[in-house]
């Protein structure tokens, strides 16, 4: 038997572990997962890390980096959820006239997949591929409302909770009773807490399976997006995030 059906190349074997980064952190795991080495997972995670397709967390693990995850953005704007959603999303943007985001979840992280920029007379910085912390960001937050405390404390550890602006919910337990209060309305509100004189109401999006796969928002200058526009839009946001769901095939 020739050596290439016994033994994984250099490519695939640094597949195996892209693949194993989805579902693991530690080197051992993805050692056991993908059967390799140690040694070989351990360099093949530098090597991705140095290239910026995988990062080092706060307890020694691994997770996607921005050049994987902005990699993934791209070919989700090609089809799948964007090709599904872009009825649903253009909809909403011509009813709010704000910029509208739909974006996935990766590991700790969430990505936009497509931008739909609002009818007024300014655009939004935002733009297709960058990742977006769960902490501070419409989509972000309405993520892990509803998991279980504990889950949610562990997104934390790994991912930090840093002060992106003054605005930002940087205490762990303060953010916890916020999530709470998000899970209890259904929507989340980004109170200028990732960027400063701007506003997002975000929804999550599920799939068939039930899983929180991503979410939707609209985005807008922080002084049109007050208290009460923001009771009037928020219906209509999370009703948009339900029927991408339901053409996901959620029930």
């Amino acid at each position: 038997m020739s050596p290439t059906t016994d033994r994984p190349g250099a490519v695939a074997k640094a597949v195996r572990v892209i693949e194993a980064m989805a579902e693991h952190r530690g080197v051992s795991e993805i050692s056991r997962s993908t059967r390799l080495p140690t040694s070989t997972v351990h360099r093949i995670i530098q090597e991705l890390v140095t290239v910026g397709s995988a990062r080092r967390d706060r307890e020694s693990g691994c997770l996607p980096g921005v050049g994987l995850l902005t990699l993934a953005a791209r070919a989700e704007s090609e089809a799948g959820i964007t090709t599904i959603a872009r009825p649903v999303t253009q909809r909403l943007r011509d009813t709010t006239t704000h910029t509208v985001h739909p974006a996935l979840r990766h590991g700790d992280q969430a990505v936009y997949v497509d931008k739909l920029e609002g009818l007024r007379a300014y655009e939004m910085r935002s733009r297709v591929g960058p990742v977006i912390p769960l902490h501070s960001t419409g989509i972000g937050k309405a993520l892990p409302a509803a998991l279980p405390a504990d889950e949610v404390r562990g997104i934390l550890q790994r991912s930090g909770t840093p002060a992106v602006t003054p605005h930002t919910i940087d205490d762990p337990d303060e953010l916890l009773r916020h999530l709470a209060e998000i899970a209890h309305r259904g929507y989340a509100v980004d109170n200028e807490e990732n960027e400063l004189s701007t506003r997002c109401i975000g929804a999550t999006v599920y799939d068939c399976r039930d899983t929180r796969i991503g979410g939707i928002s609209i985005s807008s200058m922080a002084f049109e997006l007050d208290e009460q526009r923001i009771r009037v839009l928020a219906p209509l946001v999370v009703g948009a995030a339900r029927e991408i769901s339901r053409a996901l095939g959620h029930r």
